[in-house]
């Protein structure tokens, strides 16, 4: 009730400002008026064309504030019939907002009457803490994870890159351990998930290769592998790999290598460069 009183209190005082500016003006025009020279007629006729208008304006607006300032009707007591039947409906709002009938418009509009207010806190780069203040006081605490630009700006990374090093020395796969670490809660920079190329790219750093021969890039016939390029612009393996995955770069794997080839042209390397200053935002092969 005190909110509310709040909100009426502030309303009746623009009100009152409003209709004593629009007074001020109204008595202006009039003394204007009535200091033109009467020979002067094109004067005198715009100036009391002003004065009726400003006159007119204070009217409506003098009517607008009585109209405000009437009491309201006192609410109607519900009866006890009618509380109880309200109490029940919040037993059925889950039911109520998964049904196909109600849009989302609906359900905006039915979040806007539940909750009285949102603070939101960001306690690490990785994650948002939302907590909604209900009306009738209960609330609500949300954790949201949000994309961040490096693996090191997330909770957990050093015991994430553990984890992978330890798994990839036992033969696991890297899809395997991504699966594994995305059920214990870790997440990729810009996922809520664990990629298995960010699990790649942390093995390759470390130089822990699931073949002997990874560790001798390979050489195709007319073609760059993705390792090639990495080293000519001095960038990492699983910066590419992570935005192969993203789909930024387009590329499929050669069916017989089994392995991402791009064509060994001065093109490709171009393309590259523009995509890791931002000139471009995707990347196809």
């Amino acid at each position: 009730m005190a909110c509310q009183q709040e909100v009426i209190d502030q309303v009746t005082h623009a009100h009152s400002q409003h209709v004593e500016r629009l007074r001020y003006e109204a008595q202006l025009t009039q003394r204007q008026f009535l200091r033109v020279d009467p020979d002067n007629r094109l004067v005198a006729a715009e100036l009391e064309k002003r004065w009726n208008e400003a006159l007119s304006a204070l009217k409506v607006a003098e009517e607008a504030q009585a109209e405000s300032e009437k009491p309201e009707p006192a609410l109607l007591a519900l009866s006890e019939e009618l509380k109880v039947a309200f109490s029940v409906i919040g037993q059925h709002l889950p039911v109520l907002w998964h049904h196909e009938l109600l849009t989302q418009r609906h359900r905006k509009a039915l979040l806007r009457c539940l909750i009285d207010k949102v603070v939101l806190h960001r306690p690490e780069p990785a994650t948002v803490q939302a907590r909604i203040v209900w009306r009738g006081g209960e609330t609500t605490t949300l954790s949201i994870p949000v994309p961040v630009g490096s693996l090191k700006d997330l909770a957990g990374a050093a015991e994430m890159e553990q984890i992978i090093l330890e798994r990839s020395r036992e033969g696991v796969t890297d899809e395997a351990i991504a699966d594994e670490l995305t059920a214990q809660g870790y997440r990729s920079p810009m996922k809520s998930f664990v990629l298995p190329s960010t699990v790649s790219g942390i093995r390759l750093k470390h130089r822990q290769f699931l073949v002997r021969h990874q560790s001798h890039p390979r050489h195709v016939e007319g073609a760059l592998t993705l390792t090639q390029i990495a080293k000519m612009l001095d960038i990492a393996p699983h910066w590419i790999y992570d935005r192969i995955n993203n789909g930024t770069i387009e590329v499929t794997k050669d069916p017989t290598r089994r392995l991402y080839v791009f064509p060994d042209t001065p093109a490709t390397l171009e393309g590259f460069k523009r995509l890791v200053t931002g000139e471009i935002k995707k990347l196809r092969f």
